[in-house]
């Protein structure tokens, strides 16, 4: 159903209270023992291998799982986690990791583990996604979307276990960003025990990811679809139990009640506030701000698949007539870096900031939609992204200005938005005529990012919003890849930059940035480059 503008204020407003009464442990409080995080979704699932969103991986991967390695969240750079050490064979073709003893899995009411996590997990997690005869592979609105984009569908060759903590994996060809795939939310570890208890005692499959099993810092206690998700910390965390005992993410879409919450003190932590409640939280004598520059995109999809929008003249037309600065400085009060690249401002030195500009010119903008064929105009759909996100804190907003530059070259727009899981599923099936979404970077590989969200490979993984094709553009993102010479890379991810100015499949935005907003008394809470939020290490101490 389509996104109704109207906030759900009485379930929300009384969340604390719906969670203690519903908390198995009387004696203490949540809100008292724990912290409670304001997020603006709910989640598509607890599965992290079908996730595109990163509304869904804050609920699901960076809570719940741990992956083989992890980049770090200020500085990107690789560490071990699941994996201790790793070693790449001459040709680069193998990659062998020597796994983490020890570590133990989730216990739950509904599943008790009797081993520790060994090499049969890690060849569960990919064969999961890469065997389609997998008992876990398929079942309803599983797609392994990432699995697909990254090139690990048709690049990874098999995996080995030489012993039960060592795992190899075999590649057809090099490929220099396979590490930092191992970091990606999509290539976090479940348990191969917990997929055989649900196998052999014909439980419904769709448990095994509603109802999941990790080894990550918290562990999933109760979930209320578009109301809350509680977690408890997990007592036998590989790097110790964390201190809050008790994590709750009140899901609250509605900007302005998630801020009121926050202001309340009824949350103790929120990301991404609307512009106009930026400053005033700054204000705020009771709240930390934390800010930088984001390793992100937002942009305008044109759906190529769907006419007129597979002529490049139409799609240069919309974008002619959009004023972007107008955008960038009411919809993010100027907290955002324009770009006409389709890669992150951020992401250097790949980032091409000579690239022909995309200004603003209505008058070229009519020239080029009557050379098309629309001289007395057309009407359109924009999809407006339902949730707050650091590309776009206002999609409807956006929208709306968006709206007011095609009339001017008499272009109709027509506004249409859902909750956010539907409005996922929809632009993934291409159902849309054009949208308004964006993309948060796991790491600095431009390679990655390019190939996620405009390879041909990533129309069929649904991560290709724009459904745009074009090989010579997918070959240097290729060579990019290959190459060791930096020099080379660059050139080359330059002329990609340069076949996507001239064609086109989307118009750039502009790069946000990330913010969120805590009490004072909640500590160490760091601001992830790479977007999303995490609770690892974060402690809360009685406010003063």
């Amino acid at each position: 159903m389509r996104m109704i503008y109207n906030p759900r204020s009485l379930l929300l407003l009384l969340l604390p209270w719906v969670i203690l009464a519903c908390s198995d442990d009387r004696t203490k409080s949540v809100i008292d023992t724990g912290l409670v995080y304001c997020s603006e979704g709910s989640p598509d699932s607890f599965n992290p291998h079908t996730g595109t969103s990163g509304t869904s991986f804050d609920a699901n991967s960076r809570v719940l799982f741990n992956r083989l390695l992890e980049a770090d969240p200020v500085t990107g750079k690789l560490q071990p986690s699941l994996a201790t050490k790793w070693s790449k064979s001459k040709d680069g073709l193998s990659y062998t990791f020597h796994l983490r003893k020890n570590v133990r899995f989730h216990t739950t009411q509904w599943f008790k583990p009797k081993r520790f996590f060994n090499s049969s997990d890690v060849l569960f997690s990919f064969n999961r996604q890469r065997q389609s005869d997998h008992y876990f592979h398929y079942f309803k609105g599983l797609n392994y979307n990432y699995y697909h984009s990254t090139g690990l569908a048709k690049n990874l060759r098999n995996i080995s276990l030489l012993d039960n903590n060592t795992v190899v994996f075999h590649l057809d060809e090099p490929d220099h960003s396979f590490l930092f795939h191992l970091t990606m939310d999509f290539t976090s570890i479940i348990s191969a025990e917990y997929g055989e208890y649900v196998q052999n005692n014909d439980i419904v499959r769709e448990n095994f990811d509603n109802k999941p099993i990790g080894t990550g810092p918290f562990m999933l206690k109760r979930y209320q679809l578009d109301a809350f998700i509680r977690y408890t910390a997990h007592p036998d965390y590989m790097d110790g139990e964390e201190s809050i005992e008790n994590l709750v993410f009140a899901i609250t879409p509605d900007p302005t009640l998630r801020y009121a919450r926050l202001i309340s003190g009824e949350c103790d932590v929120m990301a991404q506030p609307l512009s106009s409640h930026y400053q005033l939280l700054k204000k705020n004598p009771e709240l930390n701000i934390q800010q930088q520059a984001g390793l992100n995109i937002g942009y305008w999809a044109f759906n190529t698949l769907k006419p007129p929008f597979n002529d490049v003249r139409v799609r240069k037309a919309l974008s002619y007539a959009i004023n972007r600065e107008t955008i960038l400085q009411t919809v993010f009060s100027g907290l955002v870096e324009s770009s006409d690249s389709p890669l992150p401002v951020t992401m250097s030195p790949h980032h091409m900031d000579n690239i022909e500009k995309i200004n603003y010119d209505p008058i070229l903008a009519k020239k080029l939609l009557a050379e098309a064929g629309y001289s007395k105009g057309l009407e359109i759909d924009i999809w407006a992204i339902p949730v707050q996100r650091p590309y776009n804190p206002d999609g409807r907003l956006m929208a709306k200005l968006m709206q007011e530059d095609l009339r001017n070259i008499g272009v109709k727009a027509n506004i249409i938005s859902y909750d956010w899981g539907t409005f996922l599923n929809k632009v993934g099936e291409g159902e849309h005529q054009t949208a308004l979404l964006g993309w948060v970077a796991d790491n600095q590989d431009a390679g990655q990012f390019l190939s996620t969200l405009l390879s041909c490979s990533a129309r069929s993984s649904k991560t290709n919003r724009a459904f745009w094709c074009n090989p010579d553009f997918d070959d240097l993102i290729k060579q990019a890849q290959l190459t060791r010479n930096p020099k080379i890379k660059q050139l080359l991810f330059h002329k990609a930059q340069e076949i996507f100015r001239n064609e086109l499949p989307w118009l750039p935005i502009g790069s946000g940035q990330t913010i969120q907003a805590s009490h004072k008394n909640v500590k160490n809470l760091r601001i992830r480059t790479t977007g999303g939020i995490s609770f690892i290490g974060v402690k809360k101490v009685p406010a003063s």
